[in-house]
């Protein structure tokens, strides 16, 4: 059993807003939430005499997707409520997992939250209901992602592997192309400064859980846990690998190659329209984002494309996820098999997979997409007809093994937040500011009652 301040914590960190980064999604029009009440469902149930699972859920087009479930499930029907997006329906879970009910039989939860929730005995276990059935439809990096130790607590959807997103007009006006390794990232990102050009880049304070892939991707393991080891955990964020990554970062912000405002704000955007910056790291879903905030619809149309990310050894590349999310079934549940089905099922079928691709909604994990020539061969329109799915974005979900993710992860990415800024502010080098985090965090588990190892 955990202890009660273990528990509390995680109550406590739920609650904390969330800094990471989320695949496609957006507020609707039913932000009250309707917990297990199918009277306040958004959609319209086709077949009244089935039992009915209640779902809160994100996605732009889930109308559809809950639509497409009903018409073609016989055993049960999804009532489908807009919650709100990310925090503010996390919020509404964490009040519901407080109150002892009120939560929705099925909730759609990013990856980097799901430890958190099974902490407080909030979600089901999925091993034995239906995963077996499944499994070999996702990676097993995708499953890592949605699990906690060996139990899994997600159906996963949709994910980010990353990539390079850069601007082809500079690259071609300072003769440079695409970098593959880190070292030449830097030498391209001098060669634009040195020639009057834009920053390179963004190491931008408000993105951890990008930052966080960075540090996976040089072969850092930040976190263990596992609930099966009774309260504890393993914290390394001062590591060899951390340092290598964060004083990478602290140099080229030192020597003015990348800039450090926040993204996801309009000014960012402003300044992506305007070639402010030379490429975008990011992920899979960023160019439905990007349109979405009129990137690419007048002076910049046309210009994008995408590469592989750079790595720090060539000779052992390392695929690395920003985003992505999952359906989960609640420990408020009426029926956890029927909410099972639910959660495996919906957003699973060929015809609300596509919508969700093709409308760049979603990046599908389900690897009958992946593989698919139709899917794979699929010129992007933002990239200029580029097969960037085929280039980049498939074999990168293809290779990613998964994270590690723990329940006190919003801590950790307000601490991390922290220390990118006092990196981009000039106050302490990339290995001060992994000496810090690893301190504070450390100190914030055991306050809690974790046991670090």
């Amino acid at each position: 059993m955990k202890t009660k301040p273990v528990l509390a914590a995680v109550t406590a960190l739920a609650l904390v807003g969330a800094l990471s980064a989320c695949t496609a999604g957006g507020g609707g029009d039913n932000a009250d939430g309707g917990g297990n009440d199918d009277a306040n469902c958004t959609n319209t149930i086709p077949k009244e005499d089935l039992p009915v699972v209640t779902m809160w859920a994100w996605y732009p087009n889930m109308e559809l997707v809950v639509d497409n479930f009903n018409e073609q499930n016989d055993e049960v029907q999804v009532c489908w409520t807009n919650a709100g997006a990310g925090g503010d329906a996390y919020d509404k879970f964490q009040t519901a997992i407080s109150a002892g009910s009120g939560a929705p039989d099925v909730m759609m939860v990013e990856a980097d939250r799901i430890a958190t929730f099974q902490a407080q005995d909030a979600l089901v276990e999925l091993n034995d209901l239906g995963y077996e059935d499944v499994k070999d439809n996702f990676s097993e990096g995708a499953w890592k992602d949605v699990s906690v130790g060996d139990g899994v607590y997600g159906a996963p959807v949709d994910g980010g592997p990353m990539g390079m997103i850069y601007r082809t007009d500079i690259f071609d006006q300072y003769g440079i192309t695409p970098p593959t390794t880190w070292a030449e990232l830097e030498t391209a990102a001098q060669t634009v400064k040195d020639a009057g050009g834009p920053v390179f880049a963004s190491f931008a304070a408000n993105q951890p859980a990008e930052v966080t892939a960075l540090m996976y991707q040089n072969g850092a393991q930040p976190f263990e846990y596992d609930p099966a080891n009774e309260g504890e955990i393993g914290i390394e964020l001062n590591s060899p690998e951390v340092k290598e990554v964060l004083d990478y970062w602290a140099g080229l912000v030192e020597k003015g190659l990348v800039g450090t405002e926040d993204q996801f704000t309009p000014e960012y955007i402003a300044g992506v329209i305007n070639g402010d910056y030379a490429t975008y790291l990011s992920a899979a879903w960023a160019p439905g984002y990007l349109q979405g905030a009129g990137v690419g619809e007048g002076a910049d149309a046309g210009v994008w494309a995408t590469a592989p990310m750079p790595q720090w050894d060539p000779s052992n590349p390392i695929a690395i996820n920003w985003g992505g999310s999952a359906m989960a079934v609640s420990s408020q549940a009426n029926d956890p098999d029927l909410a099972a089905q639910v959660a495996f099922g919906v957003y699973a079928d060929q015809a609300s997979l596509d919508d969700g691709w093709q409308n760049q909604i979603i990046f599908p994990l389900n690897v009958n997409v992946l593989d698919s020539p139709e899917f794979q061969d699929y010129e992007v329109p933002f990239f200029g007809g580029q097969q960037a799915n085929k280039e980049v974005y498939v074999p990168a979900a293809n290779a990613y093994e998964g994270m590690t993710y723990t329940p006190i992860g919003q801590y950790y990415y307000s601490q991390l937040t922290e220390q990118i800024a006092r990196i981009n502010e000039g106050s302490a080098t990339g290995s001060e500011a992994a000496d810090a985090l690893q301190d504070a965090v450390v100190a914030y588990a055991e306050e809690q009652g974790f046991t670090v190892k």
